[in-house]
């Protein structure tokens, strides 16, 4: 009859048809313990029957057609074996929260001075340590916010990100850090002397003359 054990939720099978190994991991962090591996000696015995049978055919080689379809639930016991061995080399390193039922790691996830796992209670120093970084953060968005970021710019003015003259890509200001050419050449209108054309415009907005007379 297969036994029960302490560790049912966070444990990996990794046996295969050579043996029997096992993984244990936290349920907070994930990280986990390996169990050494162990031979399975039925599985070594079925083995040595199928080259002894393949080595010598006739009768032997019945043999070794019946270990071939030998049943691995006969092996049970032998697992069971292997699965409490691998518990009791790894139980140190976890611990059962009664808050949250999970299995954690000891070393780093377990509250040993309240008996719970690190979610469930989680520690003081890390919280406040995390609080105060998050009230910083947010100290600083208010106090950018309460800054006036714009009152060196003319949002008057068009701004310019492309020079007109030799089509370097810039930054604003007023001078083209390429070609250093000022951006906001102004041209009065030569009908209506009016200022307020687009630098390069071919006619005045206002009196719609030609700007190139």
């Amino acid at each position: 009859m297969s036994q029960h054990y302490a560790f049912t939720d966070n444990v990996r099978d990794l046996s295969n048809n050579d043996g029997f190994q096992f993984e244990f991991y936290c349920e907070r962090c994930g990280n986990g313990h390996r169990s050494p591996f162990v031979r399975d000696k039925v599985e070594m015995a079925q083995n040595v029957l199928r080259t002894v049978g393949n080595f010598l055919g006739g009768n032997a080689g019945r043999i070794g057609n019946l270990a071939n379809y030998w049943d691995r639930g006969t092996n049970s016991a032998a697992k069971d074996k292997a699965m409490s061995e691998a518990v009791e080399t790894v139980r140190h390193e976890f611990r059962q929260c009664r808050g949250c039922s999970d299995w954690v790691c000891h070393e780093v996830c377990w509250n040993e001075q309240v008996g719970q796992c690190a979610r469930c209670s989680p520690f003081v120093h890390e919280e406040l340590s995390r609080a105060q970084s998050q009230a910083q953060v947010q100290q600083m968005y208010d106090q950018a916010r309460s800054v006036d970021w714009n009152k060196d710019l003319n949002v008057s003015e068009r701004s310019v990100v492309t020079c007109p003259h030799c089509a370097a890509k810039v930054d604003g200001g007023k001078f083209c850090s390429s070609c250093g050419r000022k951006f906001q050449q102004q041209q009065a209108c030569p009908g209506c002397e009016s200022t307020k054309n687009v630098p390069g415009a071919a006619f005045c907005s206002e009196c719609g003359s030609s700007m190139h007379r």
